[in-house]
């Protein structure tokens, strides 16, 4: 008999590309190594300004380098995969396993129960053996609402389902699908008698929602609403489990004739004196049930706002479970996450990048991240089975374990697998089950599994397998974020870290690709001190980049233009468009300066026990005038958040630095315009890209009166957390070097200019540190001539080795400063000038309520520079007096040394003499 050829159930091709992009990437990173040269090789001394500013630039750009590198390793070996369900059902089509679907929902107040139930249903009518199939919700409130949500559900399903085989419906929920249709594709009789049948179930929960409640009567048609009594709560209930369709029962079938799915409904038993461990708990809780009904070998989880929008989603992942060369180490196959409600430019972001690109590459590694929904697993793997390669596991084998008793008695029996006290002092949530202790336990759950020798699949099938619902306003994205960054830098810190944990056990490159997610949150340092210390500094006038007729400037130029623009190419190419790019961007920043913050702050919280584990569920509900303003992408400030106050705080720090640049070019011209545009390119780019970021905050904070505006209650707290951050960076430059002097050497006469305007004290010394002599010492000093805007002479001194002292200037104009050095050596001169006008009462002076504070700010931002511009003096002072006692110092050891050879030498010539007398002598006497 002929040996049948085999075929494989799934292709891989690597991305097109790699090596362009590899060379670009290279290329990058040459850029990247010259910014550092220039860093490193321009530090200031120390003692002179600026050094520690310019040491944390250092820092930021050393972590924007490590944490890019970071980011190639997704990017690096991209790898695409395709399936063949035909082959697939040509071989297995009467040996296909079963398949067990958990759903899982938190509370009805967030996710409405028609939510809920138009996910199970696009579920169950998925094209796939009905008898093989079991969909389990995981009701963590135990809410009778959402139970009779469920009961009409599962009645409407008898019609839903075999109208989705006949006419082979795109998607499965029916609220998705009706919705998708025109008027035109809505004459069909069968269409119009099933989109009523739905419309009256829809109805019927949403009464009893609003209601809040449900009704005797109904409770009457249903024996299973006895489990609730009047003491139940969402936080202290009893375990309920109900069968509500059993796929055993043959009276369970269709309008059609075909039997049903088995449909389950879960609420695990939760007391406030045990902890329930949020999503982790209620999986595992399914995981025990589901082994007892059905025990199928592949279980697909999702989240109760993820439909199914691909109804062979089923089959093409176990393409991946079930070829017969390949299959045998995948764990899991991780579908993708799309978004029905997004708008057109995303205007809070997406997932677009992660889910077409990053998870690509880390699939070429071993495979992505396991992301807690739209995710096939084997049953195996969940309970901590290891890899094998002699221990294979046949998923046609399997079979479900066979139940004599009736479904009241396994009811019964089954509730107590969801108590609250069975996974205490056991191996569940530990070596069994989902990961206990972390708010992204399906990330550490993955990285668990591959780390017993297990692989994963990413799968991007053309028709997106899953669509859900995302975040309709800003302050919910950033929680979202905020705890998937907690999450992620909790896992770095665990025992189950990718760095100790992983190394070794997984591809270097997985291991890195798990690093880019840890470190989300330490991000927010490197991001906050580039988004405040160079506008500060731009304010000040000081340059932190290098010129841009400075060779220098081309690394760092090349370096932030490559990366803009491939980023841009790549979220084209991820089929986003520019406005959304532009989002992206805008988001990116505000992730990293708050969500990424606090998240930062509270993992350092809880390492040292001083805070728990939460986990917060994003809302699925929206009021209808912030739905308006995110279809019309009006981003939504209008949530009392301390995030939102802090993107307010920075948002303002940068504009009146930038405001108060263009003050001092056009209004005062302290600044010629060429040296700012030669000397701060870079700081002004960077300064007014963050101010166009958030020009979107600034409309909320200043013009728009709808809801959407900044409360005036985070206004307020902008308003405070803007005086403290003033007052903390004044006090930072005070250390770091507010006032500046100038050290130069002198030959005969030396000129400075200085425009001061009128009214301003104006205070200067100078101090002569040293002479170009090592010899030379001497009294005499140098004259200080200054002269005010006409010619006139203000002061006058002559022979002077230092001198401290200040005037008012009467009149707006250039004050001449002219140094004249009489003695023949060359002198080094220590010279400061400092003009004092402080007028930030006027820049605010339309925010009545912190006037007095920001006049308080500038008398003591005055008084900070004085006492430095003392402090520079003496330290100029000290200078000088350590070289003139370290001449002396010489002086007196040359002088030591001369002495000491003069007494040498006339020790030997007398010597020389009595010898040369007492031989002559000798001579004489022996004639």
């Amino acid at each position: 008999m002929e040996k049948l050829k085999y075929e494989p159930l799934f292709e891989t091709e690597k991305g097109k590309g790699r090596i362009l992009y590899r060379l670009f990437a290279s290329s990058v990173f040459c850029g990247i190594i010259l910014v550092w040269i220039y860093r490193l090789c321009n530090i200031p001394n120390s003692g002179e300004n600026g050094r520690y500013v310019w040491i944390g630039m250092l820092g930021a750009e050393l972590w924007f380098s490590f944490y890019w590198l970071l980011t190639q390793s997704v990017r690096w070996n991209r790898i695409y995969r395709h399936t063949f369900r035909d082959r697939l059902l040509m071989r297995y089509e009467n040996e296909l396993p079963r398949v067990d679907v958990f759903v899982c929902t938190a509370d009805p107040a967030i996710e409405p129960p028609s939510m809920v139930i138009n996910t199970v249903l696009s579920v169950l009518a998925y094209n796939y053996p009905p008898e093989k199939l079991s969909v389990y919700l995981s009701d963590d409130a135990g809410s009778e609402l959402t139970f009779y949500a469920l009961l009409e559900a599962s009645r409407f399903a008898k019609h839903w389902l075999p109208y989705c085989k006949k006419f082979n419906v795109e998607p499965r929920s029916p609220a998705a699908y009706f919705a998708s249709l025109s008027v035109s594709d809505q004459s069909d009789a069968d269409f119009s008698e099933m989109k009523r049948l739905y419309e009256e179930m829809a109805n019927k929960i949403n009464v009893v929602c609003k209601a809040g409640t449900v009704s005797d009567q109904a409770k009457l048609e249903y024996k299973g609403f006895s489990k609730w009594n009047s003491y139940s709560s969402k936080k202290n209930h009893a375990a309920i489990l109900q069968i509500l369709i059993d796929s055993r029962d043959e009276e369970t079938k269709d309008t059609d004739g075909v039997r049903l799915p088995t449909l389950v409904y879960v609420a695990r038993e939760k007391h406030p004196e045990h902890f329930h461990n949020f999503k982790a708990g209620a999986m595992n809780a399914l995981l025990r049930v589901s082994s007892e009904i059905s025990n199928a070998p592949v279980i697909l989880n999702v989240d109760c706002d993820m439909y199914s929008n691909n109804s062979n989603a089923i089959q093409d992942a176990l393409c991946f479970f079930m070829d017969e060369e390949r299959s045998h180490e995948i764990a899991f196959v991780q579908f993708p996450q799309s978004f029905g409600n997004a708008t057109k430019n995303e205007v809070y972001g997406s997932l677009r990048v992660i889910d077409e690109v990053e998870f690509h590459g880390a699939d070429g590694y071993g495979g992505p991240l396991y992301t807690g929904t739209g995710c096939f697993h084997r049953r195996d793997t969940l309970y901590g089975r290891e890899y094998s390669t002699e221990a294979r596991i046949d998923l046609k084998s399997a079979r479900p374990k066979k139940m004599d008793e009736n479904v009241h008695e396994l009811e019964e029996r089954l509730e107590r697998l969801a108590s609250s006290t069975y996974d205490l002092n056991t191996q569940w949530g530990n070596e069994i089950g989902l990961k206990y202790g972390c708010p992204v336990e399906d990330v550490l759950t993955g990285l668990t599994i591959k780390c017993k020798g297990w692989k994963s699949v990413y799968y991007r099938p053309e028709r997106n397998a899953f669509v859900g619902v995302t975040a309709t306003t800003l302050d919910q994205i950033l929680v979202q974020h905020k705890r998937w960054s907690e999450g992620d830098l909790m896992i770095l810190f665990s025992k189950y870290s990718p760095v100790w944990y992983g190394l070794g056990k997984l591809n270097p490159g997985l291991v890195l690709g798990y690093l880019s997610y840890c470190l989300w949150s330490p991000n927010c340092w490197a991001t906050l001190y580039y988004s405040i210390v160079p506008s500060f500094y731009l304010l000040k006038g000081i340059p932190l980049f290098p010129q841009v007729s400075s060779k220098w400037f081309l690394p760092f130029a090349y370096v932030i233009i490559a990366e803009l623009v491939y980023s841009f190419a790549e979220f084209l190419w991820s089929g986003g468009t520019i406005l959304g790019w532009w989002n992206e961007q805008r988001i990116w920043l505000y992730k990293r300066t708050s969500s990424y913050m606090f998240a930062f702050l509270d993992t350092m919280l809880k390492l040292f026990g001083s805070s728990n584990t939460t986990f917060i569920v994003t809302p699925k509900v929206t009021n209808d005038d912030v739905l308006l303003r995110y279809k019309q992408e009006k981003m939504e400030f209008g949530s009392d958040s301390l995030m939102i106050t802090i993107l307010s705080t920075l948002a303002m720090i940068n504009l009146f630095s930038l405001m108060g640049l263009v003050k001092k070019l056009i209004l005062t011209r302290e600044l010629g315009l060429e040296y700012v545009f030669e000397t701060m390119a870079l700081q002004i780019l960077l300064c007014g890209v963050l101010v166009f970021v958030n020009l979107p905050l600034y409309n909320a904070l200043f013009f728009r009166q709808d809801k959407g505006k900044i409360p005036s209650s985070t206004a307020m707290r902008i308003g405070l957390l803007k005086v403290w951050i003033l007052v903390t960076i004044l006090v930072v430059a005070w250390r770091c070097g507010g006032v500046y002097g100038i050290r130069f050497v002198i030959d005969r006469e030396e000129c400075f200019s200085h425009k001061v305007q009128m009214g301003e004290s104006v205070h200067f010394s100078f101090v002569v540190i040293k002479s170009e002599g090592s010899w030379h010492y001497s009294e005499e000093g140098v004259d200080l001539v200054v002269k005010g805007p006409s010619g006139e002479q203000l002061h006058d001194f002559r022979d002077k080795i230092s001198e401290k002292s200040e005037f008012v200037a009467h009149h707006e104009g250039v004050y001449r400063f002219c140094f004249t050095n009489k003695s023949p050596y060359h002198e080094t001169i220590d010279f400061d000038l400092h003009a004092a006008h402080f007028s930030y009462h006027d820049e605010h002076a339309k925010d009545e309520h912190f006037k007095p504070l920001f006049e308080h700010i500038g008398q003591l931002e005055e008084a900070l520079y004085n006492i430095q511009f003392e402090q520079h003096w003496l330290e100029a002072q000290t200078d000088r007096q350590a070289i003139v006692n370290e001449i002396m110092s010489k002086r007196a050891v040359y002088k030591a040394l001369l002495e000491s050879s003069a007494l040498i030498g006339v020790s030997i010539l007398q010597v020389y003499l009595l010898k040369h007398l007492f031989d002559r002598k000798l001579g004489q006497s022996r004639v």
